[in-house]
């Protein structure tokens, strides 16, 4: 962590330690949006300073925002400022970008922690900018506010291109879904089992011999070389050759209007988007290479380069966590019960599952890897089980436990500059 960063992180942590009635704050509430940003203004024993202030997503805006902060600190005697906004999908950041670069202090809350305090203000779930602003402002009043984390721009970039990643794969899925329960199903339901086995020839089948009416108009030779554009093993001829004669007796529906051209565009817009997915791929590993800490990550059995780069993209920083429990909280692995009433003694705690849905599969994947293919971590998984393989589930939760202390793992490593020890799997 540079000079800066680590400044930033001090301050936000007095900052939460001392707001709590305090009268040297001027605290700065803003109700993020597109085009225009609304503001209140407040101390943190809960004076109202100026309940309304509006101001444009622009530079204009921005110095407007700011001069009417000083105004306001110089009338009324306070000392240090802090603005806080709840992150409200990419908007806030420019804004708090610009704040950060002229060393303003500058915090998060939590969308979560907004929608829950709204109706203490005033007894009722009443939405609007101006109250939303007075919230986020009684929020920071409280301590109840985030570290605005500002990273690298190189890491900055890693997470943009993870987030697009993110995105591809779900419209592959999209595609995938939409061949196999759509054309497949209505035109050739026969195939469907061997669909997957296929591979590149179940998609050249679907882009030229559907429905499956085509297939029969073609001996089984002209229909084998005009799905493949490359030599095939026996295994696959075979497969082919099955399939072919299906088509004969198939139960598909007849052919409508349209359907050829359906079939070349979702064939083509998958093969398109599995480009784009290996390109992303490709600059994300070369992105990743810059980070020392990534080569010591890959050293953990069962992380690749996709999962070491989806946990160097959620940790960043190891220096911004203070303990250990503060990393499981950030991936959602962190275990929490409803313990109130008769029952609270029989309160099974289960992981809070807040935070990154995607990290936390990528850490489960790791996990069952390392579980069935490491020397190491099979003995420890299997001592984990010990005594209580008959329980319920109990070999999804050992590999949840598993997944959680790889996070922990990483996070060491990260700190330490280190490659993996099997003595880190002692560790508690």
């Amino acid at each position: 962590m540079d000079e800066v960063n680590r400044n930033r992180l001090e301050e936000f942590r007095q900052l939460r330690q001392e707001v709590r009635h305090s009268e040297e704050y001027l605290i700065v509430g803003i109700d993020i949006a597109k085009d225009q940003h609304h503001v209140f203004f407040g101390t943190a024993t809960g004076k109202t300073l100026l309940r309304r202030l509006v101001f444009s997503n622009d530079h204009e805006g921005f110095r407007k925002l700011l001069d009417q902060t000083e105004a306001l600190r110089v009338q009324h005697g306070l000392k240090k400022v802090v603005y806080g906004m709840e992150p409200t999908a990419n908007y806030h950041k420019p804004l708090g970008e610009y704040l950060i670069n002229l060393g303003r202090t500058v915090v998060l809350v939590s969308g979560v922690t907004v929608a829950k305090n709204r109706e203490s203000l005033d007894g009722r779930w009443d939405k609007h900018d101006v109250k939303d602003s007075a919230n986020v402002a009684d929020l920071i009043s409280q301590g109840k506010c985030l570290y605005y984390e500002y990273p690298s721009v190189e890491l900055r970039g890693l997470r943009g291109l993870l987030s697009l990643k993110r995105r591809l794969k779900k419209q592959e899925q999209g595609y995938r879904v939409r061949i196999r329960n759509h054309l497949i199903a209505q035109y050739f339901p026969e195939m469907d089992r061997e669909y997957e086995r296929l591979g590149a020839e179940g998609l050249s089948i679907v882009r030229w011999c559907l429905p499956a009416t085509q297939m029969t108009e073609l001996d089984v030779e002209p229909f084998i070389e005009r799905v493949t554009s490359r030599r095939i093993t026996m295994e696959k001829r075979r497969r082919l050759e099955e399939v072919w004669e299906k088509a004969a007796e198939s139960i598909g529906c007849e052919t409508v209007p349209g359907v050829d051209h359906e079939a070349k565009v979702m064939v083509e817009g998958l093969k398109q988007i599995r480009e784009m997915i290996k390109e992303t791929e490709d600059k994300i590993e070369e992105l990743c290479e810059q980070f020392p800490e990534y080569h010591y990550i890959l050293t953990i059995p069962g992380f690749g380069p996709d999962v070491s780069s989806k946990v160097l993209g959620a940790v960043g920083d190891p220096d911004r966590f203070q303990n250990g429990k503060q990393v499981l909280k950030m991936g959602g692995l962190d275990l929490s019960a409803d313990r109130s009433g008769k029952d609270s003694d029989k309160a099974i705690p289960q992981i809070s599952k807040r935070g990154k849905a995607d990290l936390r599969y990528a850490l489960y994947q790791a996990a069952l890897i390392a579980s069935t293919r490491n020397r190491e971590f099979m003995r420890y998984y299997t001592e984990r089980l010990r005594g209580r393989d008959r329980e319920k589930g109990i070999q999804m939760k050992m590999r949840v436990k598993l997944s959680a202390k790889m996070l922990l793992i990483a996070w060491t490593l990260m700190k330490k500059k280190e490659a993996f020890d099997p003595a880190y799997l002692n560790v508690d």
